[in-house]
């Protein structure tokens, strides 16, 4: 859940703040959600929170005492996770809830920015396939966000580097995280107002629910998208490696086709189990994109892409319709991909499609059947 910047040098004179450009909107312009308070202008934290300004953010205020005590003081036994932001815990509040609490290190790379980002777009922005915002802690120093708690983890934490008593997941499930995760996408991208470019989206930002309902997480890179004739957001670039549209990466132009090229890699790494960058594969095979490119053009090597773990489980056609989903998603060329939209419709009817082996097992020695003939009007 943590990030980096997707290229380029991250010295002192990079990190200063760019002048906002015309067609780069500020969060509080994002239009509430009904029945929602709207977000004053604020360009800090300590702003939007001061003389009563947290009333207009539709989340609960925790005291840091109440989070310790929710954590058991942060004891390690209650660590879900951690990354460049700081540390996630199990807490269980006085409602008895349960939730996560995500901790940020003071010290760490997601600063009060990123975290008046987060509180804002989620308390905005509400959709099943978006993990909810509970609440927030600005005590003094201290930065706490606390979410729903997400019983199965992360999506990366059943693709990669999984113990062999984890359940493998199956095709029909990763068809199923992979539409709903589009489905939060589109829902940022189509019905937001303006529209919302999340520009952080990977495996590990995928949280998994019961029955692993997916809910895109960690918004603290989040950007209005541009709006009217603007054509693009002019930004920093920031992201996770291996995730970055390429003209994102080199200009620093943010557009929703952004987010469609990383919602592409995370699909390769649902279809073959391989992660994005992977360092102790042979040179050829470290980037995902790049390795992948070469077999799109080859059909008969499609079933070489399928993740070893499936152990062939899967419908070859559903398989190679995937994988021109992804195919389409990771083009160089960003007005070459496709609408995400046009994704959520595709991964919808392919997880719609429930693989049975032992159905495609036993239809192998069923006698044939004739094709259906259309009847007279």
């Amino acid at each position: 859940m943590g990030w980096i910047p997707c290229s380029g040098n991250s010295n002192s004179k990079n990190r200063k703040k760019k002048k906002m450009e015309v067609h780069e909107r500020p969060v509080d312009q994002i239009k509430p959600i009904p029945g929602k308070l709207k977000v004053n202008s604020s360009s800090s934290f300590k702003e939007a929170s001061k003389n009563g300004g947290t009333d207009h953010i539709a989340a609960q205020t925790f005291t840091f005492r109440e989070l310790a005590a929710a954590t058991k003081n942060f004891r390690a036994e209650c660590l879900l996770g951690e990354g460049g932001f700081g540390r996630v815990y199990r807490g269980r509040l006085e409602s008895s809830q349960v939730v996560a609490i995500k901790q940020l290190d003071r010290d760490g790379l997601q600063g009060n920015r990123e975290f008046l980002v987060e509180v804002l777009m989620l308390s905005l922005l509400h959709h099943p396939n978006l993990v909810n915002l509970i609440g927030y802690c600005a005590d003094g120093d201290q930065r706490l966000l606390v979410y729903e708690y997400m019983s199965l983890g992360s999506l990366e934490d059943h693709l990669h580097d999984i113990s062999p008593s984890k359940k493998q997941l199956n095709w029909n499930t990763r068809m199923k995280i992979a539409a709903g995760a589009a489905k939060g996408l589109e829902y940022l991208h189509d019905k937001a107002s303006p529209p919302v470019i999340y520009r952080d989206l990977k495996c590990s930002n995928i949280l998994l629910g019961e029955g692993y309902h997916p809910k895109l997480s960690d918004f603290g890179l989040a950007k209005l998208g541009p709006v009217g004739e603007n054509t693009h957001v002019s930004t920093r670039v920031m992201g996770t490696y291996g995730y970055c549209a390429p003209e994102y990466a080199m200009t620093g132009q943010l557009t929703p086709k952004s987010d469609v090229y990383s919602f592409g890699v995370v699909l390769l790494e649902i279809i073959t189990g391989r992660k994005a960058i992977d360092n102790s594969k042979a040179a050829g095979e470290q980037n995902l994109v790049a390795w992948a490119r070469p077999l799109f053009k080859e059909r008969r090597k499609f079933s070489q892409m399928a993740d070893p773990m499936l152990q062939g489980q899967y419908p070859p056609r559903g398989l190679y319709q995937a994988l021109a989903v992804a195919a389409m998603c990771v083009q160089e060329q960003a007005n070459m991909r496709p609408l995400i939209a046009d994704v959520v419709t595709a991964l919808t009817y392919l997880a719609s499609q429930k693989y049975d082996p032992e159905t495609v097992q036993s239809s192998r020695f069923a006698p044939h059947t004739p094709p259906r003939t259309r009847k007279a009007q």
